[in-house]
């Protein structure tokens, strides 16, 4: 948007090719990559310049861009730490975080059986991948049942029809080498939405790997290089309903803002604060126009 409106536009990637999630986080059968290409290919032509493996932050920092004349500066990093569950055997071999295992999940090994702890759309994703690059059962694992699942309906009666099993109400204890010791769940009497462990029913469910996909947080890369940009408990970015942060002139939206969310919901908001960023530099900078 901001392209079309004249304005000299500058995009810095971390990798080593613009598209963030939809590249590195949404499975190829989901969205084919060369759709991407194609978007960065518009981009170029409408004069955007792309400079990939370019981390901001501890490299350039954004004193950095604004004393290179850039005005106005946006941030859409997303959320790539992966959230540990903080359990006994989390560091073995064979332990893998969804969030990582979807950036290339040809280089990783997971044998024939697969156990997924969580239930999101991400973990949807990861059941779904290991699936088709040809691990033969695949195992999501929740500490609740089928109807306080995250993920998007849709998605879960697909992951049904590819042949991904369930195991409701067990919660992970710890990590062993021949799988994952749990405890079985149910709901509470007493408090609505409280899930109690149940005394007396531990047991193993065996397994070759093990992928986590209890959610994700972001980066610091950039906060913690910046003095005057505020984030929340979560460490998300701390924005007003048009994407202007704490620190005048950067903006943000997206999943740094709200958490994993859609695409659909990101793109919906950074659209919004592409227009209060073009009227912010044109009542900063009356100038320029």
């Amino acid at each position: 948007m901001l392209a079309r409106k004249g304005y000299d536009i500058t995009i810095f990637e971390a990798h080593n090719k613009i598209g963030g999630v939809l590249r590195y986080g949404i499975p190829d059968y989901r969205l084919p990559k060369n759709i991407l290409d194609l978007i960065k290919n518009k981009l170029l032509n409408m004069g955007v310049k792309i400079r990939p493996n370019t981390l901001i932050g501890p490299v350039i920092t954004l004193e950095d861009l604004f004393s290179d004349g850039y005005k106005a500066i946006f941030i859409g990093t997303g959320v790539w730490n992966p959230k540990p569950l903080r359990i006994k055997g989390e560091s073995l071999g064979h332990v893998h975080y969804a969030i990582d295992y979807l950036k290339n999940p040809d280089v990783y090994d997971l044998g024939q059986r697969v156990v997924i702890i969580g239930a999101g759309n991400t973990a949807i994703d990861a059941a779904r991948t290991a699936l088709r690059k040809g691990v033969r059962e695949v195992i999501i694992m929740y500490r609740r049942g089928e109807e306080d699942m995250p993920a998007n309906r849709e998605e879960i009666e697909y992951a049904k029809i590819d042949g991904v099993k369930f195991e409701f109400f067990k919660s992970p204890l710890e990590i062993l080498d021949e799988g994952i010791k749990y405890i079985k769940t149910e709901k509470s009497n007493n408090e609505k939405d409280r899930i109690v462990e149940i005394p007396g029913t531990e047991a193993i469910l065996e397994t070759d790997s093990i992928i986590i996909a209890a959610s994700q947080g972001p980066k610091a890369n950039i906060v913690s290089n910046t003095e005057g940009l505020k984030i929340n408990n979560s460490g998300l970015l701390l924005t007003d309903n048009l994407g202007r942060t704490t620190k005048e002139g950067v903006f943000a939206s997206g999943d740094v803002v709200t958490g994993a969310r859609t695409v659909v919901e990101a793109v919906s908001l950074s659209k919004k604060v592409a227009e209060a960023i073009d009227q912010y530099v044109r009542e900063k900078y009356p100038e320029l126009f």
